[in-house]
């Protein structure tokens, strides 16, 4: 088992930029999936970073704005948020899980990200 809190949300213009952490309570270094989610009001949660089994990945929407990083020491990963964009205003969450596991999954509670125009 492992909790995990998001922080760092909040209202942003614009162009500016947030960070996104999320705190573990235990190690996460043993979850071969890491990953940022969003929803959006009305919409499917949905996938814009990840580190999978080592490999960064992003939505084609976040590509060259966002950054997701670990920080094994603090149990902690990241999600730097640049260039935001309205569209990006969401509530974001963050998972860790092993891949093709049914059991091994957890969220956060997540955080309000809103992005003024």
């Amino acid at each position: 088992q492992v909790q995990l809190m998001e922080s760092g949300g909040g209202l942003v213009q614009a162009g500016g930029s947030l960070r996104l952490s999320c705190a573990a309570s235990r190690s996460i270094f043993s979850f071969n999936f890491m990953g940022w989610y969003r929803q959006a009001l009305g919409k499917q949660r949905e996938l814009v970073a990840s580190i999978a089994s080592g490999v960064r990945n992003y939505a084609d929407s976040v590509k060259g704005r966002f950054t997701i990083s670990r920080d094994n020491a603090k149990n902690t990963m990241y999600l730097q948020m640049n260039s935001l964009k309205p569209e990006d205003t969401a509530v974001y969450y963050c998972n860790v899980a092993v891949l093709s596991s049914g059991s091994l999954n957890y969220w956060g509670q997540g955080t309000q990200v809103t992005v003024s125009s």
